[in-house]
């Protein structure tokens, strides 16, 4: 497996791409050939297309199609879709993602609704809501987030419901809005270490997003707290494990670890990618560490299997509180 890793000059290289962004990525770069383990099957089967027509019906924006989610086939057949909402736009440029940035447009008052009606037509027992950064809203859009669950709830009540939230960086009051309005599990990525957030996710700061997580718990116990890093940005093995303790510390329950995948040219590269035998020593240890369940392979993403993964959320739970047999 080609690596692409030159450990010694790794703080160097930082540094460098820190003080002249315009020389992180070059176009001519060379480009790592996908291993076996990270192909997928092109989509295009009669219930992948029924769920884009009920999505482009309503005009929807999904993470799906924008962040080119590499198991949009697998998760439309089976009539998943995660749900991007308050427009197409982020206000920020993270180096590893596909979203566009520029200035939003206003909030679209009919998308709770919009929202609503899709997750019933689709039949969902569980979905998954995420959005861009907006930091041009005071609020950064948390009293949307709001009233887009409780809008769901009105419609199905039966649907759980998960938010992938921005990190609401200087919106005092926003999380308190979100948590209010109960959603099943509140998810925020981390999305990498520490040590890679001034290249990979500039707008960012790490320990505000661990803080964050530790204040759903402390507003609402009973809500499911997730976080998810991406490896291959050329993070060190001792770095996870110390974002999984980070974790752990305030209280998450769920984690999940896939590889990086280089949108374009001018995205962040990758260093290398990482074996699934690395993958499934990630899962073991982090299990070790406490948390309730922990999704590690590839192709892992944030919302894949996300129905799946929240029965099992909480049969953990259940079985954790009633302790050892």
């Amino acid at each position: 497996m080609a690596i692409l890793v030159d450990t010694l000059n790794k703080d160097k290289r930082r540094t460098s791409q820190a003080r002249h962004p315009e020389k992180e990525h070059k176009p001519d770069q060379a480009v790592l050939r996908k291993p076996d383990w990270i192909r997928v099957k092109a989509p295009g089967s009669a219930q992948w297309a029924a769920t884009r027509a009920i999505v482009k019906e309503h005009k929807l924006v999904t993470v799906c199609e924008e962040a080119g989610c590499p198991n949009i086939g697998e998760c439309w057949e089976k009539k998943h879709a995660t749900f991007m909402i308050m427009g197409d736009t982020c206000t920020r440029a993270c180096a590893f993602c596909n979203v566009k940035t520029g200035l939003p447009e206003k909030l679209d008052p009919h998308e709770p609704a919009h929202i609503a009606d899709s997750v019933a037509k689709l039949g969902l027992s569980h979905v998954v809501i995420t959005s861009v950064d907006r930091d041009d809203l005071n609020d950064g859009g948390a009293d949307h987030f709001a009233q887009v669950i409780h809008a769901i709830r009105a419609q199905s009540p039966n649907t759980t419901i998960e938010i992938l939230t921005p990190d609401f960086l200087r919106k005092p009051g926003a999380l308190e809005i979100v948590v209010a309005a109960r959603p099943d599990v509140f998810n925020h990525n981390l999305e990498t270490v520490p040590s890679n957030y001034l290249t990979v996710r500039p707008g960012a700061r790490y320990f505000h997003s661990i803080r964050l997580l530790q204040q759903v718990k402390e507003l609402d116990p009973t809500i499911f707290t997730k976080s998810g890093i991406m490896v291959g940005l050329g993070e060190e093995r001792n770095e996870v494990l110390q974002l999984m303790d980070d974790l752990r510390s305030a209280d998450v329950d769920f984690l999940t670890i896939g590889q990086y995948l280089q949108p374009t040219k001018k995205h962040h590269k990758i260093e290398r990618f990482v074996t699934p035998d690395e993958f499934k020593a990630y899962e073991s240890i982090a299990l070790t560490k406490g948390f309730l369940l922990v999704s590690s392979s590839p192709l892992t993403r944030s919302s894949h299997h996300a129905g799946e993964d929240f029965a099992k959320l909480k049969a953990a739970r259940l079985a954790r509180m009633a302790g050892p047999a």
